[in-house]
C-alpha cells in the first residue's frame, strides 16, 4: 500500500501532538493579526470559511476532519437522518427537512434531499451568512448528498460565498447510483464555482488491498487533508502563505477540478512528489485547457526553497502558458526528510464528466426549474 495511503489510513490514530502544534500556531496567527492592528491601525479581518458535510458521506468526511482538527474553518454536519448525525463530531450541525423526512433520512431519492434543503432554506441561510468560502463534502449517488447539495451551493452563491464542491462518485458496478450521481454533478456545476471530483473506482487503485470500510476512511481522510492544508495555509503562519485572494481566483468559475496527491523521501524527492501528484489525480482527466492550479507543499525543517520553486515549475508545464498557478508551503517536523504534494487542478476535462460543462447532457427539467437553473441546450 502507498506510503502516503498508508499515513491517511493511521492518521486519526496520533492527533494529540499535531492539536498541541496547531494550537500554538493559532496564537502566533492571532499574535500576529494583534500586532498588524496595532500598528498600522487596520483590523484583520480572517476570511469566514465553513466546511458542510452534506448525506451520509459529507458527514463521515467532517467527522474525520473534525477529529484530525482544522484551524480557520468551522464544521458542520448536515443531514436528514437525525440518528447519523447523533454519532458525528462537528462544530455545528443541523437537520434538514424535519417536516417532510421527520429524521429518518431520504431513503436514496434526491427529489426528496432537495425538499428537506428548500424546508430549511431559513436555517441554511442563517449558518451560510457572511461566508467567504464554503466547502460543500458529499457522496454523490444517494439522496441527501446528491438532492441537498445543489440547494445549498445555490443559497450559499446568492449570499455571496466562493462555493467549492468535493464530492466523490459512485464505483462503476453501482448500477442506478451511477445515473443519480451524474444528474446531481451537473446540477451541484451549475451553482459552485469549483467542484473537485473524486472517483472510487481511481480510489481502488491506491487502496484496493484494504477492507471497505478502511478505504472509505481514505477516501475521508483525502478530502480532509487537501480542506485541511489549503485552509491552514491561508489562516496560520506558514513558510508561503496562500493569499486568500489569489484562492479566490483560482477557484472562481474553476469549473471541475482534479486533486493529485504525492509523496517521497528519496533524494529526488521535490521531483517524484509533484510527478506522482500530477500523474496519479483521483480524477480521468486532462491538463489541456486547465485554467489554474493550487498547490500545497509539506515538508521538514530542511525544505528548501529551490525545491519549491521546482515543484512550481513543473506544474506550470503541464498548463496552458495563460494558467494562473499559485502555491503554499508549511512546514511540519513529522516531514522531516520527505516532502507531500497536493495539486488541484481547475479547469479540466474528463471522459468521466462528458466534456465542458455546455456540451453535457439536458438535466431533469423539474430538478432544473426548482434550483433556477437555466436549462442546457
Amino acid at each position: 500500500m502507498d506510503s502516503l495511503i498508508q499515513e491517511l489510513f493511521e492518521k486519526s490514530t496520533n492527533q494529540d501532538q499535531n492539536n498541541t502544534q496547531e494550537t500554538e500556531a493559532v496564537t502566533a496567527s492571532e499574535n500576529v493579526s494583534e500586532t498588524i492592528s496595532n500598528e498600522f491601525g487596520v483590523d484583520v479581518k480572517e476570511a469566514r470559511i465553513l466546511v458542510l458535510g452534506i448525506g451520509g458521506a459529507g458527514n463521515n468526511c467532517i467527522n474525520r476532519l473534525t477529529t484530525m482538527g482544522v484551524q480557520g474553518a468551522q464544521t458542520v454536519a448536515i443531514n436528514t437522518d437525525v440518528k447519523h448525525l447523533g454519532v458525528v463530531q462537528a462544530h455545528k450541525k443541523l437537520l434538514i427537512g424535519k417536516e417532510l423526512t421527520r429524521g429518518l433520512g431520504a431513503g436514496g431519492y434526491p427529489d426528496v434531499g432537495r425538499k428537506a434543503a428548500e424546508e430549511s432554506e431559513k436555517e441554511l441561510k442563517k449558518l451560510l451568512e457572511d461566508s467567504d468560502m464554503v466547502y460543500l463534502v458529499s457522496g454523490l449517488g444517494g439522496g441527501t448528498g446528491t438532492g441537498a447539495a445543489p440547494v445549498i451551493a445555490k443559497y450559499a452563491k446568492e449570499l455571496g460565498s466562493i462555493v467549492i464542491g468535493c464530492v466523490t462518485m459512485p464505483f462503476k458496478i453501482e448500477g442506478a447510483r451511477i445515473g443519480k450521481a451524474e444528474d446531481g454533478l451537473q446540477y451541484l456545476r451549475q451553482v459552485s464555482d469549483t467542484v473537485i471530483v473524486i472517483e472510487n473506482d481511481r480510489l481502488l487503485k491506491i487502496a484496493g488491498d484494504l477492507p471497505l470500510q478502511d478505504a472509505f476512511a481514505v477516501a475521508d481522510n483525502l478530502i480532509s487533508t487537501v480542506i485541511k492544508g489549503v485552509t491552514e495555509t491561508i489562516s496560520l503562519p506558514s513558510l508561503v502563505n496562500l493569499d486568500y485572494a489569489d484562492v479566490k481566483a483560482i477557484m472562481h468559475s474553476g469549473g471541475v477540478a482534479a486533486v493529485g496527491f504525492g509523496e517521497s523521501d528519496t533524494k529526488n524527492r521535490s521531483e517524484e512528489a509533484v510527478v506522482k501528484a500530477m500523474t496519479n489525480p483521483l480524477l480521468e482527466v486532462t491538463y489541456e485547457g486547465g485554467t489554474g492550479a493550487l498547490i500545497h507543499i509539506t515538508g521538514g525543517k530542511d525544505l528548501k526553497l529551490d525545491e519549491v520553486n521546482m515543484i512550481g515549475e513543473y506544474v506550470s508545464k503541464q498548463l496552458d502558458p495563460e494558467a494562473q498557478v499559485i502555491w503554499g508551503a508549511r512546514i511540519d517536523p513529522a516531514f522531516q526528510g520527505k516532502i507531500r504534494v497536493i495539486t488541484i487542478v481547475t479547469g479540466v476535462k474528463s471522459p468521466y464528466i462528458l466534456g465542458p460543462l455546455e456540451m453535457e447532457r439536458p438535466i431533469k427539467k423539474d430538478f432544473a426549474q426548482e434550483l433556477g437553473i437555466p436549462m442546457l441546450k
